[in-house]
């Protein structure tokens, strides 16, 4: 048979799934690999998709979405600039609905990448940056987040990777799988070297709901408002906020000026997302917030009872600021390849963790632990964890 493209064979292998297929084949395994909030939807968010369905509300949608779902995202991403200081006008018509976040950012890489072209991507960052821009040919260029920075990035690191072939820089805050929330002033810096270099953004913001004790702080509030001059791409997502991982429905907050190029290469992808997704979305949007406010308490809650067994076994770790995992650092155990003892661990103990190199060569020696089920089976997890007995009391990475 014909071959495949040889940049589709390219695409490496996620190693999250890889991890936690292994575990679901495990009886009674802990599975700390994958960020799957665990509570029950609301039930106004079912009814709305039933009623969808009841009604035979089952054609075509327009291809940016149901109208007032636009709204309802525009209205979310005000009032989210609003709490943090910044008044940003954002109306429906940026707004495109979405299969999930991960086809808002094939979405934004198809428009902005040409074959050869670099995205600059975060290292750890989530896996689907360096695949997804693999698939379209283009050429991932990872940008350091060091430990002794409390993985923060760094304006020099980034801009000494900056080729002629670079076309855009991809942010992540909060981190999956780091937890790092950046901050207004380095986020400010981020949009004004892209401006100076004259590069696309794409801001990946799955987890804007769940920080602690800082704010989140969009690139768009440092963006422009005016055609051919605004650069950010945001990303949004239901699935963390509301649990609607499996109705995969969110929104790509777009630069003003390219409805009807978005209007073309949604036809072209998806042509439209589900209709009861979308009615589901809309009364999560629009409907009483008691599960994001209890997700929220729940994810806080088991970040800290977590971090509490890590710092009592000397695991060194950075608090998270932000989504629901913790980034902990086994090197004293993992005998410098983590993916292979992730399995001997799974296979020794009945844990799942994801290994650190899943989202780059700088998590070698690190692991990402999910935060979002319960706490017994939190505690049970991460208690089986070895401890590096020489330096118990060592703590947290402080960011």
């Amino acid at each position: 048979m014909p071959e495949l493209a040889p940049h589709v064979r390219d695409v490496p292998v996620n190693q999250i799934r890889e991890i936690t297929e292994a575990a679901w084949r495990i009886p009674e395994a802990v599975v700390l690999s994958i960020g799957e909030p665990g509570f029950p939807l609301p039930r106004h968010v079912l009814d709305a998709g039933i009623a969808c369905l009841d009604r035979d509300e089952t054609n075509y949608t327009p291809n940016a979405g149901l109208p007032a779902l636009r709204e309802a995202f525009a209205a979310r991403f005000r009032e989210q600039h609003a709490a943090g200081g910044h008044q940003i006008g954002i109306g429906a018509d940026r707004i495109y609905v979405v299969a999930g976040a991960q086809q808002g950012l094939h979405l934004a890489m198809s428009l902005l990448l040409s074959p050869g072209d670099e995205i600059l991507i975060p290292n750890p960052g989530y896996p689907t940056f360096a695949m997804t821009s693999r698939l379209l040919n283009a050429v991932p260029v990872g940008y350091p987040l060091y430990p002794e920075q409390d993985f923060q990035p760094r304006i020099q690191d980034i801009e000494a990777l900056i080729t002629e072939r670079t076309r855009v820089l991809m942010l992540n805050s909060p981190s999956n799988p780091l937890g790092a929330v950046l901050g207004e002033d380095l986020t400010r810096q981020l949009v004004d070297l892209a401006r100076r270099r004259d590069l696309w953004i794409i801001s990946d913001e799955c987890y804007e709901a769940f920080t602690y004790g800082v704010p989140h702080i969009s690139p768009a509030s440092f963006d422009s408002d005016v055609p051919g001059e605004a650069r950010v791409f945001t990303s949004l997502t239901l699935s963390k906020t509301y649990g609607l991982t499996g109705l995969r429905i969110g929104a790509l907050v777009c630069p003003p000026g390219l409805e009807q190029k978005m209007n073309n290469v949604m036809e072209a992808v998806v042509s439209c997302v589900a209709a009861p997704s979308q009615y589901a979305a809309l009364a999560a949007l629009t409907g009483p917030q008691d599960y994001v406010e209890q997700a929220h308490a729940h994810y806080l809650a088991n970040r800290d009872a977590a971090s509490a067994i890590l710092k009592a076994k000397g695991i060194r770790y950075l608090t998270a600021q932000g989504a629901f995992y913790l980034w902990a650092d086994v090197s004293h155990a993992s005998g410098g390849d983590v993916r292979a003892w992730t399995h001997q661990f799974l296979a020794e103990s009945g844990v799942a963790l994801a290994p650190g190199t899943a989202f780059g060569s700088i998590g070698e020696g690190w692991v990402r632990i999910a935060l979002c089920g319960t706490l017994p089976d939190l505690m049970e997890g991460v208690g089986r964890l070895p401890a590096l007995a020489a330096v118990v009391g060592q703590g947290p990475i402080q960011p």
